[in-house]
């Protein structure tokens, strides 16, 4: 996610999470020093739980931006964050509230599809095997393994090699590699 439209600022912040707290993020530390280093004393956020998503977060973010006489402005709600009465601050408190609540009840329903999916003998997380892949590479593999013109057994290499002249190798071109195809003939 890009945080500043400054030219001269490249800040970002890859694989964060909005409940991550504001001071560990590398992206926006390198924003504030580009706002501290030009004299931009203003942040425009999309919404404020793109800021954050937890409640003490945000106020603990906004407060420290604050305190560095910076201010904070959601795009869809831009008086959010500068008005600073009670009401405004009973309102971004609670917004900040429902936003928090969506992501935890959000986390919740896809805990729950996965899970109903675990029961139902489904795989849910990690890299797709060869076998759901390319099936049709996993029963040319078998199918080798299991015939030889004049008997005995190809070696896993013969296999791979065999796959390899058939056009079936890996992405990036090369022949698969002999653990490779013992999985291939291991999988269900």
């Amino acid at each position: 996610m890009s945080l500043c439209s400054h030219p001269d600022c490249r800040a970002t912040d890859e694989a964060v999470k909005g409940s991550d707290p504001i001071d560990t993020r590398p992206g926006f530390a390198a924003m504030l020093e580009a706002l501290e280093a030009n004299g931009t004393k203003t942040i425009v956020v999309e919404t404020a739980n793109r800021f954050a998503r937890d409640l003490m977060v945000q106020e603990v973010g906004y407060a420290m931006l604050r305190s560095r006489g910076i201010d904070l402005i959601a795009a869809d709600s831009p008086t959010s964050f500068l008005d600073d009465t009670p009401t405004a601050r009973l309102i971004r408190q609670v917004l900040g509230a429902v936003s928090e609540f969506e992501k935890a009840m959000l986390v919740a329903k896809l805990r729950g599809a996965r899970d109903r999916k675990r029961r139902m003998g489904m795989k849910v997380e990690g890299r797709k095997s060869i076998a759901e892949q390319r099936p049709e590479t996993v029963e040319l593999a078998r199918g080798l393994a299991r015939a030889r013109p004049k008997g005995g057994k190809r070696s896993l290499r013969e296999i791979a090699a065999a796959l390899a002249e058939a056009g079936h190798t890996t992405r990036s071109g090369k022949p698969y590699a002999a653990t490779a195809v013992k999985l291939m003939l291991s999988a269900n």
